[in-house]
Order: C-alpha cells, then structure tokens, then sequence
C-alpha cells in the first residue's frame, strides 16, 4: 500500500456508500491517490438495498420546501445542497449515462427505476480515475503514532494518509455495514457526538390480539395523519401506512417518525390522529351517517355512505367505543380525527436512516473535525435527518462532495 507516485497526496476514504463513493471522485479528478476502504464485500450495499423498490434519488420540488425537509439541520444542509442540490445531482446521473424522469408526486428516479446500472457505471469511471478500492477491510481507529488500522480475516493493516474521509453511515441496517462502531472511535479523540436514534421509523402501539391477528399487513391507503406537539406543530399529511402485529410503519408513519420520535422521549408516549375520510369535510361525514340505515349493519352503513370498509373499518372498532357508534356526530368526529397512541420507536437496526451522529459543532464548514485536522467526515454519520423521498440520499451526495472538496483544498494548503 505505498503510494505509486510520491508527487501524489493520499487521501483514505472509509466507507463505501454514497457520500465516501462521491468524495472518491472528486478527490480523484483532481489529481490526488485515493483508496477507499469498506468492511463490507463490496460497496454501495445500502444503496443497492434502498433502490429495490425504485431508486429514488432526490425531489423535484422548489428549493425551500426541499431545505424544510431537514428540520432542525436545514442551517447547516443548506450549503451543501447551494454547492450541490437536487438539479446538480440529475446532471450528475446524466453524466452516467443514466436518465431521470420525475414521477407524479415529484420523486426523482432512474428511467429504468433501479440503483445498479447507475452503480456500476459510478464504480466503472471511479476505477478508471484511479480509485482503489479494499474490501472486508474493517476500521479500527488509530494507532499511538496516528496510523489508521484495519482488521480483515487475514490480519491488521496501518496506514498513514495525507487525509482522511470518514463516511460510514448512522446506525441502521448494520448488516449492510452501517452499524454506528465508529461512536466510540470518535468520542475517544475528543469529538462531540449525538446519540444515534431510529428515523423514518415504524412504531408500536396496543392492538387487541383480535384485530392484530386480522388486519397486520393490512395497508390504510387514502388517509390522512395528524401530530401537534408543543414545537413545532406538524401540520397533516395525506398518504399510506401499514399496520403491523404491534404498531404501524410506512411512508405516512415515516414523514412523522422525528417529531413522534422525539414526543415519546419527552412524554413516554406520543398521540398522532387520523382522518379516514380526508376528502369528505366533517359536515359531510355527519351527515352522511345521520342518513337512516334500516336494517343494514353499521358496519354496511359505513362501506355504503363513506365507503369505510375492511381494515378502516376494523380501526374503527378497534380505537372507537360502542356507545359511540350511536352518536352520528361524535362517529363523524372519530372518523375525522381518530387518536392513535404510540408508544415506543422500532429498534434502530429496523429504521430506514438515523438520526444523530457527529455534531456540526464538532466540524468546520469544509467538514473537518476540529479535534483532528486532516479528518473529515460526511454522509450519515453526521447529525441529520430526513424524510424518504429523495432527501436522505441528495444530503449524502452534497456532503461527500463537499468533504471531497474541504480536502483537496487542505491538502493544497497544507505543503
């Protein structure tokens, strides 16, 4: 491992996702030897994992209400996407020779939707700028005289780069090699990390072993969920969800995780509602149930003048009490705004992303550590959050590139 050419600075890069991958290759453009270490066989893993579905990479929509989407970080996300927003990204993809289109609710993806061609194509031109790449190579941290070490199957390895790029994810989906064992590494040295949490998360909650027995796995499509807390309130969102045999979790659940998140850690539960009639006012629904149901079942009243059917309406039955079916005008306000308390957060490993990591405090606006000059960190591990739908993986982008440029721009000034 000692570098070809002595006039080359050497940059080690540890992690291979997104944002080590796009620090690899700006670095590498710009004339510098770059080696890129991953404890996993291969890089990307998560990346790969989290296109299986359709890859989306980031959102179409306009630059404020994109910079919203990471809450409390928006400040410190808001450079990296000016010097590489969603726009930069999709011309990026081009460059690949991947096209995009924008789907209807303003997602980006690959023509083709899935993550591995533009992966290969990433990883072909990588190589062919001079990356290198070393596998099941895990990072250990540093040695006494600062060499950083790595364990592998056949033994340990020092090295001792110009500089150093830390991309190694949050803490979630450890099997894919985000498992949060550098916290320890850092907070050695001296820096000033958050606790790693669940994001974009599924939650538990009490059912009845009757309707989690019947209706887990059942999806509530055309709903809407509400959350206020005490700052800020969140206001409703339309969408979908899953119930699961102790909880909920899906892409409505999703965009609420942080803020019901952080309600069950101040107050030990959190209590969002649910609109099952989002397209109806509460005026209509009232109505419509007042409307005489002969001898048909409650249930058939339901399904005939709201259309409330199966999984919606074993909710119903579920968080409604008896007496209240009687009542046309309490229903209708149940139907509207139906309280559902969640109790716990699913473990971490079980989240899409994490939030928290290292402190923004404890780097500079290149994204240096400032208690170890020369190491920079970016993608996940850094203490944000998001939302799905493109976000996670355009602040990812954003920050490897401007980890990648904080190092080239130290190495030059650093002779």
């Amino acid at each position: 491992m000692i570098c070809s050419d002595p006039r080359k600075r050497r940059v080690a890069i540890v992690g291979g996702g997104p944002a080590g991958l796009m620090a690899a290759e700006v670095l590498a453009h710009n004339g510098m030897q770059v080696d890129l270490y991953d404890a996993m066989p291969s890089v990307g893993r998560k990346f790969l994992l989290a296109g299986k579905g359709g890859m989306n990479i980031t959102h179409a929509e306009p630059n404020a209400a994109f910079l919203s989407r990471y809450g409390a970080r928006q400040a410190q996300i808001a450079p990296l996407l000016d010097a590489f927003g969603p726009d930069a990204l999709r011309e990026w993809v081009h460059g690949l020779g991947v096209a995009t289109f924008v789907g209807s609710s303003g997602r980006v993806f690959p023509l083709d939707m899935k993550a591995a061609p533009l992966l290969r194509a990433w990883l072909q031109r990588l190589r062919g700028a001079g990356v290198h790449f070393h596998m099941r190579q895990r990072w250990l941290g540093w040695d006494a005289d600062g060499a950083l070490r790595f364990g592998s199957a056949t033994g340990s390895t020092l090295i001792k780069p110009d500089a150093v790029i830390l991309a190694l994810g949050g803490g979630s989906w450890a099997r894919l090699g985000s498992d949060g064992a550098w916290l320890p590494l850092l907070t050695a040295h001296g820096v000033e990390v958050a606790p790693l949490q669940p994001s974009n998360c599924g939650f538990d909650c009490v059912w009845s072993t009757h309707f989690s027995s019947r209706y887990a796995g059942s999806a509530l499509t055309s709903v809407a969920l509400g959350f206020t807390n005490d700052n800020p309130p969140v206001q409703p969102k339309k969408g979908q969800f899953v119930i699961t045999e102790g909880g909920v979790e899906g892409s409505l659940i999703y965009a609420f995780s942080a803020a019901i998140r952080d309600a069950i850690g101040a107050y030990g539960s959190a209590t969002v509602t649910l609109d099952l009639a989002p397209d109806w006012t509460l005026e209509r629904v009232a109505a419509e149930l007042s409307r005489p149901r002969g001898a048909r079942s409650m249930s058939s009243h339901l399904q005939s003048r709201l259309n409330i059917t199966g999984v919606k309406s074993g909710l119903l039955r579920e968080l409604v009490r008896k007496e209240d079916f009687a009542q046309p005008a309490v229903l209708a306000t149940r139907i509207k705004a139906l309280p559902l308390t969640l109790t716990a957060a699913r473990p971490l490993d079980e989240a899409i992303s994490s939030a928290g990591g290292v402190r923004f405090d404890a780097l500079n606006p290149h994204l240096m550590l400032h208690a170890l000059p020369g190491v920079f960190c970016a993608g996940e591990m850094l203490d944000w959050e998001a939302p799905t739908g493109g976000y996670l993986l355009s602040a990812c982008f954003a920050s490897g590139r401007a980890a990648g440029m904080g190092a080239l721009d130290w190495l030059q000034h650093s002779d």
